[in-house]
């Protein structure tokens, strides 16, 4: 490929951000560039770190002219020269927010075409488009409010009714006899504070369950008295259940059901709405849809009037189809989405887009695919680069590495021992490099020539949940088992929601860690703890001073590392602190140190340099030393300790959940897609730690679309035949050999062709 002149390049110069090494590279625009390299090697810092970071900063500047003083200036990244760079779209794995008023159809802009047309076309019309949103009074369920769902509080969780408010009769968490919430209700004169709250009159019961809003003195305070019920609706219900503290979250869980509303059926929407139809169908009928089969009835409706707005609604729709998501429906949550399918959707936006020279970048972009899909997804990634824009995407795919105009492989190793260019070039160029992803891109796993025994089997019989169609499948004990299928097909379903969660089952999954960001992986798996201990032993001070939420926090940013500044519309601003330079703790607390260093220094090792530093010597913490040999195992050596969990992609947060549960004594390990983010290299040392744990009596179950993966097992569920309600059933199970031979499903084709390459 011929590129003319430096015009048609982002040149990046000197880049140094996290492990990155005077990083220089020349991207070529209006191509397809994909940077690979081991976990950790520094294609993010290269990419997100610097490319997209500088992106935004410019961006921030621009506004920052026009709102002066408000808007803080990001600092530039860690590079000598970055030019040529376009306005840049960034496409993560970010989560979508938990807002229980986002659904696909929000997040993509689906649902606005839809209620247009509806408010068009509907018979009768309940009015303008916005009659038809669940999320403004004029279109929302009255009962509910448009959140489709109603709240169910179980009185007996709230008090005990043997017992007066004296006695602590108030079982709320929070709610102690000579606490203020206890004393305004005793002080207030509604209810008798020593009498038991089975005794009170009709009249008291209200008052101390359901009053509403009054101001009372108590103790010569004006205080408002309400209810008991309002005043924990307001305290728990009001907020986001997961961003609860945990013994609160379970008192939510114990206290509170939730119920489809009666008077709209879960629809959001009020009557009116739902009256109004275009050939029998209503708006909340055609949300409900699987969207494949949205995109057949919007394809059916003929009507001029609206004809420009109908195809730009098909097109949306067939987007959804050909990126993998046509099993979903314009109404399911976004905060339920996974990391992947999220990403997906956010494409959607893009793909119809007619902006051009544009930099378009994407995380990942194949994660939870199977290999039938990925092929879908190259495609418009090549079409998003044919409208002429610059298209630069980090993974780890050999299939999306295959299709590249231009290659970026970092390396050699992780962490300290990455951050240089390997490789720039084609991919032809790749093959013959001599990298390591030069060596893996066309390896092939073979067949297990000799497959373990079961020893049992887990029943599974009548699975229904979501799109399952009566399931009954046996599950191999004591042997590794790979469940496979289509994106959709109903394989977390079926394992998910099929296998009890009894004592000795372990169950890691890619959901987001609980947790602040300043958890990191040395606080979440309890490695902290004997660190600060040993610490403080070694100074002669108490271990609170080594912890950066506690005693020893930095006071100008209270121990964050960093400022956070919250733009409102915008996304928010995060700037180091000053006083600490991004360390977090205060500067009297680094001075002591522990084997030649202080706690920030240890922090900010990675867990190979922390394995060793711990291993012997004045340093020598036999219990840390036992935690990070976990983490080294699950391939998550290349980490810091003191890493920020919001920054872990799925795959991270999956491998650090099983390093900890590693250590339980669990009979059977179930994991969904371990192989998430992980290079080719780092595949053979997540198989080599599943196949120890089968040989140490385990049972391994995996979720999994990797073919090599698939070609380790001794035993294959794969389930479809398709996505969403063409999938559902189990339409294989055995050897990987017999499904290398039948062939019988795609997935069968793709592993056949995996397994014997021409």
């Amino acid at each position: 490929m011929h590129v003319a002149d430096s015009h048609d390049l982002i040149q990046v110069h000197g880049a140094r951000e996290n492990n990155l090494k005077n990083v220089s590279v020349e991207i070529p625009k209006r191509r397809l560039t994909v940077f690979t390299g081991v976990s950790g090697s520094g294609k993010s810092s290269l990419v997100f770190g610097t490319i997209a970071a500088e992106s935004q900063r410019l961006i921030n500047e621009t506004y920052s002219a026009f709102v002066q003083g408000f808007m803080p200036s990001l600092a530039r990244p860690d590079v000598d020269l970055l030019e040529g760079l376009t306005t840049a779209i960034i496409v993560d794995q970010e989560r979508m927010g938990a807002n229980s008023r986002s659904t696909v159809g929000t997040a993509t802009d689906a649902n606005a075409m839809l209620r247009i047309v509806f408010s068009r076309l509907g018979e009768p019309s309940a009015g303008p488009a916005f009659h038809y949103s669940f999320n403004v009074p004029a279109g929302a369920c009255p009962r509910c409010e448009g959140m489709g769902n109603v709240t169910d509080i179980d009185l007996d969780e709230l008090f005990d009714k043997n017992k007066s408010l004296a006695e602590g009769a108030i079982t709320v968490p929070g709610y102690t006899v000579d606490g203020w919430l206890v004393r305004i209700f005793a002080a207030s004169g509604f209810v008798d504070a020593d009498k038991p709250i089975k005794d009170y009159t009709e009249q008291e019961r209200h008052d101390f369950l359901y009053k509403e809003p009054v101001k009372v003195k108590v103790e010569s305070i004006n205080m408002t008295y309400e209810g008991l019920v309002p005043r924990v609706q307001k305290a728990f219900l009001q907020k986001d259940k997961e961003a609860l503290q945990p013994h609160l979250r379970a008192f939510v869980d114990r206290a509170v059901t939730f119920t489809a509303c009666p008077e709209c059926g879960g629809t959001r929407l009020n009557q009116a709405a739902l009256a109004s139809r275009i050939g029998g169908v209503n708006i909340a009928d055609a949300c409900a849809m699987q969207i494949s089969d949205l995109a057949e009835w919007v394809r059916g409706i003929e009507d001029r009037s609206v004809a420009p707005l109908l195809g730009t609604l098909q097109r949306t729709l067939d987007s959804f189809v050909e990126i993998g998501l046509g099993y979903l429906s314009l109404d399911r949550p976004s905060g339920t989405l996974s990391g992947g399918e999220a990403q997906r959707t956010k494409m959607i936006r893009h793909l119809g887009s007619s902006l051009t020279d544009v930099s378009y970048i994407f995380d990942e972009p194949t994660v939870g695919l199977h290999p039938h899909d990925i092929q879908r997804m190259n495609g418009l990634l090549q079409r998003l680069r044919d409208k002429g824009n610059t298209v630069l995407v980090v993974e780890h795919k050999p299939e999306t590495i295959a299709i590249a105009d231009h290659v970026v492989d970092l390396g050699p190793g992780a962490g300290g021992s990455g951050g240089t260019v390997c490789f720039e070039g084609t991919v032809e160029g790749l093959r013959r490099s001599g990298t390591l992803t030069g060596r893996h891109l066309d390896y092939r796993a073979g067949l297990r020539p000799q497959l373990r025994k079961p020893k049992g089997h887990l029943e599974i019989r009548g699975a229904r949940t979501h799109n399952l169609r009566d399931v009954d499948v046996d599950i191999p004990l004591g042997v590794l088992v790979v469940v496979t299928g289509v994106a959709g097909s109903g394989k977390s379903s079926l394992i998910h929601g099929s296998i009890p969660k009894s004592a000795g089952v372990v169950s890691v999954d890619q959901s987001a860690i609980r947790g602040s960001r300043r958890s990191n992986p040395a606080t979440y798996t309890g490695l902290l703890d004997p660190i600060r201990k040993a610490f403080a032993k070694a100074g002669g001070v108490k271990p609170a001073l080594f912890s950066a939420n506690s005693e020893g926090a930095c006071p100008n940013c209270n121990g964050n590392g960093v400022i956070y500044t919250d733009l409102a519309m915008m996304a928010g601003v995060a700037t180091t602190c000053e006083e600490c330079e991004g360390k977090r703790f205060q500067a009297s607390v680094l001075e002591y140190r522990l084997g030649g260093r202080n706690i920030a220094e240890v922090l900010a090792m990675p867990v190979t340099e922390a394995h060793e530093f711990f291993a012997a010597g004045e340093s020598r913490i036999p219990a840390a030393h036992t935690i990070l040999s976990r983490l080294a195992d699950v391939g998550l050596g290349y980490i810091s300790l003191g890493q920020p969990l919001t920054t872990l992609s799925g795959g991270e947060r999956q491998r650090l959940k099983l390093a900890i549960h590693m250590a339980e004594k669990g009979g059977v390990y179930v994991l969904d897609e371990p192989t998430t983010g992980l290079h080719l290299a780092d595949v053979e040392q997540l198989l080599g730690l599943l196949n120890r744990l089968v040989d140490a009596g385990k049972s391994v179950i995996v979720i999994e679309h990797h073919l090599a993966v698939m070609a380790s097992a001794d035993w294959i569920i794969d389930i479809g035949p398709g996505a969403g309600h063409d999938g559902g059933t189990v339409v294989f199970e055995g050897t990987p050999a017999d499904l290398v031979k039948a062939r019988s499903t795609l997935t069968g084709e793709h592993l056949a062709a995996y397994v014997t390459p021409a």
